[in-house]
């Protein structure tokens, strides 16, 4: 009998479809509650035979992505047959490149770019460099599909994220939800406006919420010391300076609400029409525009309508951050550079990858590893 090469049920702990009504949109699919006493399953794939007789047609997808082993039979025949072992990897290849089109389908529609960026961010963004186990190092696995994760106060309101996403997850069920996350962002980057980010897919899932990190892994908006606090968070990942400021410049997108971060204002003349959900403070007046907008903006202080955080003029106000957020003001492809190695980094951070090595949709090699972090490096004002 030929062996299944499809992904198997997603998890029972997972997040499921149907539609409902929210407060932000009534046609977003509802994200049903789980139950605690559901027995997790986990949602990597497992190793699968293939004897002679099998149809290898129906699993050509699966060996395309797999690794194989092969040893002859001898059968009664006097024929020789081939026995495949087969490894599906984590995500299936084909079905992330179509997820890509469907999300691009969704960003056309419901102007969410900004939400599906952050989804990404606070996926990977739980990642300590000083851990060296998985799942416990947090990092892209997945994790933020969990109730528990949702409800830490720096993910206010992805579980709009999530509602929206859950309907492609349904649809490609060989896609990993942390493969998913972080697709949706590096597209959302790109759809709007914002360079190619070198993406590299092949993500586990955990398994359950159990396997959620802590709160306080996230950064907060308004610290005692914004600098001091962002290389706190940064560092703890294993990221720099240059690395900090670039990736900041992605609030170059979206708007700030005070109802879930307790920052911004209820609404603007940049944000009172929407397009989406209007309200909200944005960074920048075209907010759905991915350029260097943000730092222009806060270098020339060009409006009070415009939003400057705690955490955002620290980067024009510690030396060595000012170094690159005045570089960037200037040279918008300086920026673009910088930031899609700084995103494609972050999407990485703390992942377990089968394969190891990573797939990509777009024929390209994997980002090349970058060299060893080094804190006092970046702290100096020299890189």
């Amino acid at each position: 009998m030929a062996a299944n090469c499809l992904p198997p049920t997603p998890s029972p702990m997972a997040l499921s479809g149907g539609t409902a009504t929210s407060s932000s949109s009534s046609a977003a699919p509802r994200l049903l509650s789980l139950s605690p006493t559901t027995t997790p399953r986990p949602s990597s794939l497992s190793f699968h035979s293939l004897s002679s007789s099998s149809s290898v047609a129906a699993s050509l997808k699966c060996l395309r992505l797999s690794h194989q082993k092969r040893s002859k039979l001898h059968a009664a025949s006097g024929n020789f047959g081939t026995v495949v072992t087969t490894k599906c990897f984590a995500s299936d290849l084909e079905q992330l490149k179509s997820a890509r089109e469907d999300i691009k389908d969704v960003l056309k529609t419901t102007f969410c770019h900004p939400i599906l960026v952050r989804l990404g961010w606070h996926d990977a963004g739980t990642y300590n460099k000083n851990i060296e186990e998985w799942p416990q190092r947090g990092g892209a696995n997945g994790s933020l599909r969990f109730e528990v994760e949702q409800k830490h106060a720096a993910n206010a309101g992805l579980v709009n994220a999530l509602k929206l996403l859950q309907p492609i997850k349904d649809k490609y069920a060989g896609i990993t939800y942390a493969d998913l996350f972080q697709l949706a962002s590096a597209t959302a980057v790109e759809e709007a406006g914002g360079p190619k980010i070198p993406m590299k897919y092949g993500r586990v899932d955990v398994s359950g919420p159990e396997q959620c990190p802590e709160e306080g892994r996230l950064p907060d908006a308004g610290p005692p010391s914004p600098a001091a606090h962002l290389r706190d968070v940064f560092y703890r990942m294993g990221l720099s300076d240059k690395d900090i400021v670039a990736l900041s410049g992605a609030h170059t997108l979206g708007r700030s609400r005070p109802e879930r971060s307790g920052w911004g204002k209820p609404e603007t003349k940049y944000t009172k029409e929407g397009p989406g959900a209007p309200g909200g403070q944005s960074w920048t007046i075209k907010w759905l525009q991915f350029d260097n907008s943000y730092f222009k903006d806060i270098k020339e202080k060009r409006d009070a309508d415009l939003l400057v955080l705690p955490t955002d003029a620290a980067l024009f106000e510690d030396p060595s951050f000012k170094v690159f957020a005045e570089k960037y003001a200037e040279d918008e492809q300086a920026f673009f550079n910088d930031y899609a190695e700084a995103h494609a980094k972050l999407s990485n951070l703390g992942a377990k990858f089968d394969p190891t090595e990573g797939i990509s949709i777009d024929d390209e090699p994997a980002a090349a590893v970058p060299e060893k972090f080094v804190a006092a490096k970046y702290s100096s004002g020299k890189e």
